[in-house]
């Protein structure tokens, strides 16, 4: 049985009880993935944080890290429209160091808030898979081609870098650097980069 429904205009709408699961899941899973370390939270502990059985649990999400991709999927939807229709210099309409600039402390402000959700999601190679990586990698690149400097491709990746989470949580809770002095730091980078040459 699936948990869809075509409604009148031929979309499919998700069952209430299907929702419902869902929600339960997610809000159980966010205080799981804060609770401990995120590497080592099980589908057996998402299910039983949810109070629901694993299969209801495995019909939808095949792994933890998937669990926290969707915690973390409306975070950064709500970041990539900010991207695309937002105003400057997060938006369109600044030059491509202001705006790579923007990104980072952007980017800085949602790992630091759902950092516990970013370790269970995308660390390593997986973290090069994700939708949103590519989307973040899309956006790097054209700054980066806007402002005429280095080859677009071979930056981009380079640019993403620092914002991989684990390098986030050793700098910031190994080496003890502030949020904002990270985020300025990836700024300078991005102005003395990108800028006006």
């Amino acid at each position: 049985m699936t948990n869809l429904l075509e409604d009148r205009s031929g979309a499919r709408a998700e069952r209430a009880d299907a929702a419902r699961n869902r929600a339960k899941v997610l809000k159980a899973a966010e205080r799981v993935f804060a609770e401990r370390d995120p590497r080592t939270v099980t589908m057996v502990d998402i299910a039983r944080a949810a109070g629901v059985g694993r299969a209801t649990l495995y019909r939808r999400y095949p792994d933890p890290a998937s669990v926290a991709v969707a915690l973390l999927d409306e975070h950064e939807r709500q970041l990539q429209e900010q991207l695309m229709f937002g105003s400057p210099p997060l938006g369109p309409g600044a030059p491509p160091g202001t705006r790579l600039a923007a990104f980072y402390h952007a980017m800085i402000d949602l790992l630091d808030r759902h950092l516990h959700l970013a370790l269970g999601a995308e660390t390593g190679q997986p973290r090069l898979a994700t939708g949103a990586y590519g989307f973040w990698r899309t956006h790097v690149r054209e700054l980066v081609r806007a402002s005429g400097v280095g080859d677009p491709d071979a930056l981009a990746d380079v640019l993403l870098a620092p914002l991989a989470p684990e390098v986030y949580r050793a700098q910031r809770d190994e080496a003890g650097l502030t949020k904002a002095r990270i985020a300025d730091t990836l700024a300078l980078l991005a102005q003395r980069l990108l800028g006006v040459h």
